[in-house]
């Protein structure tokens, strides 16, 4: 029943008449298209499941990071400005709150490297950097992007937002407030309807910095190039989304004394899962979002896996080797997985076995940060070979075939090496 509702769907949106139809039908239907590919998305529980796995690394974490993330303004004195922002993801809790935000600082000043120790403070780090690696690894899977950062690239970029990230949003802060404080804005708003303008552009200014956050996040954490026009589209929708939930939640706390009472101490602890967890949905959901407006031909198929064979699989193989070569040769910008599929308009999960089979078979070889380069002399780099490398599946034992299934794969074998010849990499660009 739900996948004949899906297919009538997928119709109906996606009808080569739908293009011919009336203006207003023809904008109606393509707005629908995201709204429905979202449903799809999040009625197949993946997004909810990895929300479930952030909430739990996140209980482990979230001391850890803000601890490495308040350092340089520990050294300042000053990371106790960042409070704000903390109260204002906590705000819903309601009049926990504040609790929950004084319980964080409290437990980031209790952090001394003095204290821990090299090891405790090696620990701190690695656990710090596991959730990165965990949301990162979660916004790959939005972006069907095959290959995370290597691990060099994610010490630099990610020490660097880190450390810095809090640096600039204290900056942005003191900044809002010293603008605030000026005495042209003083007397500006004593006059209407500067006043009431500049009021509401105090209070939007907290949801700005939360939008302008997300699709920093949208931009920076996926291992692919991200488009700004798609990471503000993320990360607008997514913060106006995460702002009227935090309403709704904040009034679901205030009217559940009951439940408070039957949990007792507990409830915090649980109030706080649910909200983390509506906080990672939203995130996540946002990243998908910002996927869409980028790549908006996925939004029929979604995550549809694409497993190329045969003719399709050989001949991304000679595509790969082909674009890798004369980059190569010309010594141009140097080809990634996720820039290759960018450029074909497949997703990284289907052209990745590809390039791993050339990988693996020497045809290709790759830098510490993930870069293509050829496996060795393009001249001596046959088409035969890379075909027959293509063909193998070395993951299988070899089969001990029938007499005439291996006459005829040796003929089919021999066609192509003679189809090909000694025809190489070099002869092709040539």
């Amino acid at each position: 029943m739900l996948e004949r509702i899906k297919n009538l769907a997928d119709e109906a949106l996606w009808n080569p008449t739908v293009d011919k139809s009336t203006a207003i039908t023809h904008r109606l239907l393509r707005l629908l298209r995201l709204p429905y590919a979202l449903a799809r998305d999040m009625a197949s529980g993946a997004l909810r499941l990895r929300a479930m796995s952030l909430v739990y690394t996140t209980m482990l974490s979230i001391v850890p990071l803000l601890a490495l993330s308040f350092s340089v303004l520990k050294g300042l004195g000053v990371h106790k400005k960042l409070e704000p922002l903390l109260f204002k993801f906590f705000e819903p809790l309601g009049e926990r709150g504040a609790e929950m935000t004084e319980q964080v600082i409290g437990f980031v000043d209790n952090v001394k490297g003095s204290v821990l120790g090299s090891v405790g403070l090696l620990f701190l780090v690695w656990i710090a950097f596991s959730m990165v690696q965990k949301v990162e690894d979660s916004f790959n899977y939005v972006w069907q992007v095959e290959k995370p950062r290597s691990l060099a690239r994610r010490f630099s970029e990610y020490i660097s937002v880190i450390l810095i990230g809090p640096v600039v949003m204290v900056f942005a802060l003191g900044m809002i407030a010293s603008i605030n404080n000026t005495a042209l804005v003083q007397k500006l708003a004593e006059i209407e309807p500067f006043g009431t303008t500049l009021i509401m552009v105090g209070n939007l200014a907290p949801y700005l910095l939360i939008v302008l956050l997300f699709s920093f996040v949208y931009a920076f954490v996926p291992n692919t190039s991200v488009k700004i026009r798609a990471a503000l589209g993320g990360g607008a929708i997514a913060g106006v989304l995460w702002a009227f939930t935090g309403e709704l939640f904040a009034s679901f706390v205030a009217n559940t004394g009951s439940r408070a009472a039957i949990y007792s101490g507990f409830a915090i602890v649980l109030v706080a899962l649910i909200w983390l967890y509506l906080s990672w949905l939203i995130l996540l959901l946002g990243a998908q979002i910002s996927f869409y407006i980028q790549r908006p031909e996925y939004k029929r198929h979604g995550r549809q896996q694409i497993e190329p064979v045969g003719q399709l699989r050989e001949g991304l193989a000679l595509t790969v080797m082909i674009n890798v070569a004369q980059s190569f040769r010309d010594n141009a910008s140097q080809w990634s997985v996720n820039s290759l599929a960018s450029k074909l308009d497949i997703p990284a999960t289907a052209l990745g076995p590809v390039v791993n089979r050339l990988l693996a078979s020497g045809m290709l070889a790759i830098t510490e940060h993930e870069k293509l380069l050829p496996g060795s002399e393009i001249s001596r780099i046959r088409i035969a070979d890379i075909l027959l490398a293509i063909r193998e599946n070395r993951d299988i034992p070899m089969l001990k075939w029938e007499p005439k299934v291996s006459a005829l794969t040796t003929r089919v074998n021999s066609a192509v090496s003679g189809a090909t010849g000694d025809t190489t990499l070099a002869d092709v660009l040539d």
